[in-house]
């Protein structure tokens, strides 16, 4: 066993006195979908819901027993916050958390809750960069010390200890681990230990298509910045993985880095809420979302999938079912030139098919004397549905833009 497994494994006892191992479960309406034994390693289930308090423990515990500063900083709008801020609390040690203006309440008052007294947040800059700045200028002034939620070795190591639990819990080794990645704390954590008690299985990690700087760094062979970031996957959307976790990984096979594309992740936040009453944030089912890119290879295999994090914001609920209708094809938006006369909505009405429903309908402006655009939004229960409805459209004479999938246009109107 390496130095580093050594001191995952002695990050993973030291974390007991903060809370239980997080449960490995077995998902049987997974294992039947993918003929497979699908294991869930439930980090949404931690005391911060995500797996962010373990590394924030560890960096501080570490700190605290070297005799290092005795106050912690650190930059996040979400479960590195939530994290640093519970462990504050633990160790009676004194937090500033750093938000950006833009944080929801939501998020600022659960970093708050599970801080309480130890912690003070400062909200600051309309984007993260910024954020990032004032905590940095803050930790020079003060002499504090700043907690990266993913470049650094004490952080790296104290995610490590998911796969120390896992390999308890399973008793060995499975034959596939699937992890998220974002900016590779967990991974390189996870791997890094597994490599060094020689039971490193068949490991896939999962990245959202808007962030896939690991990806784009392994091809590259060094971390590089991406020039635009989807944000919507918050827990794992980075512009650029960091060095210390891009060192961990360098040697990872591209083709086992899967770039997951966000509109489908919806499907499986949904899939996860209504079938096993599971609750996760994008980026907790990021890795079970990435099932559905290697099917063929799970079947037959025990599997564990970790679900990093479970802190949804039910307000995003609509958008989240939006992007899954919409990616699943039974959702779409027109541009409907309808001809100013009296009966043309009605005989636009009946070319509707049983299954389909109008899920918006709204005047934009008159184009021409005789005609009007109307943005229409249509549901339906099945794909195939939409190219019955086209033809009848055409066959009417009823001019029809699809913009379900123009970008520009859609992000304008719908």
């Amino acid at each position: 066993m390496t130095d580093f497994s050594e001191q995952a494994a002695a990050a993973e006892r030291e974390m007991r006195s903060l809370f239980e191992p997080t449960p490995l479960m077995k998902n049987d309406f997974l294992s039947e979908r993918y003929d497979a034994e699908i294991w869930l390693k439930r980090e949404d289930l931690s005391p911060v819901r995500s797996y962010k308090i373990r590394g924030a423990f560890n960096a501080m515990r570490k700190s605290i027993e070297s005799g290092g500063p005795t106050t912690f900083v650190c930059a996040s709008a979400g479960n590195h916050a939530q994290g640093v801020a519970y462990a504050c609390r633990h160790f009676g040690v004194s937090g500033v958390i750093f938000m950006p203006v833009t944080t929801p309440d939501q998020k600022i008052y659960k970093t708050r809750v599970f801080g309480g007294d130890a912690i003070e947040i400062r909200l600051t800059g309309d984007y993260f960069d910024d954020t990032l700045a004032s905590a940095q200028s803050y930790c020079a002034e003060a002499g504090a010390q700043f907690l990266s939620p993913f470049d650094d070795a004490d952080v790296i190591e104290g995610q490590a200890s998911v796969a120390v639990e896992v390999l308890d819990q399973l008793g060995g080794s499975p034959d596939l681990f699937i992890l998220p990645v974002g900016g590779g704390g967990l991974s390189a954590g996870v791997r890094g230990y597994l490599k060094g008690t020689g039971k490193l299985p068949e490991l896939v990690l999962a990245e959202p298509s808007g962030g896939a700087s690991l990806a784009a760094a392994l091809n590259a062979g060094a971390p590089v910045t991406l020039e635009r970031v989807d944000t919507f996957v918050d827990g794992a959307a980075v512009a650029r993985v960091g060095t210390l976790t891009f060192d961990a990984l360098t040697d990872m096979c591209v083709k086992d880095v899967l770039s997951v594309p966000e509109d489908r992740i919806c499907t499986t936040i949904l899939e996860m809420l209504n079938h096993e009453g599971i609750v996760l944030e994008p980026a907790g089912a990021l890795a079970i979302d990435a099932l559905k890119d290697i099917a063929e290879r799970v079947q037959g295999r025990q599997v564990v999938v970790v679900t990093s994090g479970g802190n949804f914001d039910f307000e995003r609920l609509p958008e989240v079912k939006e992007r899954a209708q919409r990616y699943s094809g039974v959702k779409k938006y027109f541009l409907l030139r309808l001809p100013q006369r009296p009966g043309a909505l009605r005989d636009f009405l009946q070319l509707l098919g049983p299954d389909d429903d109008i899920a918006r309908f709204e005047y934009l402006k008159k184009s021409a004397r005789n005609f009007g655009t109307v943005l229409i939004g249509i549901e339906t229960s099945a794909p195939e549905n939409f190219a019955r409805l086209t033809e009848a459209l055409d066959q009417a004479g009823f001019s029809c833009r699809d913009i379900t999938n123009d970008e520009a246009v859609a992000e304008f109107v719908v």
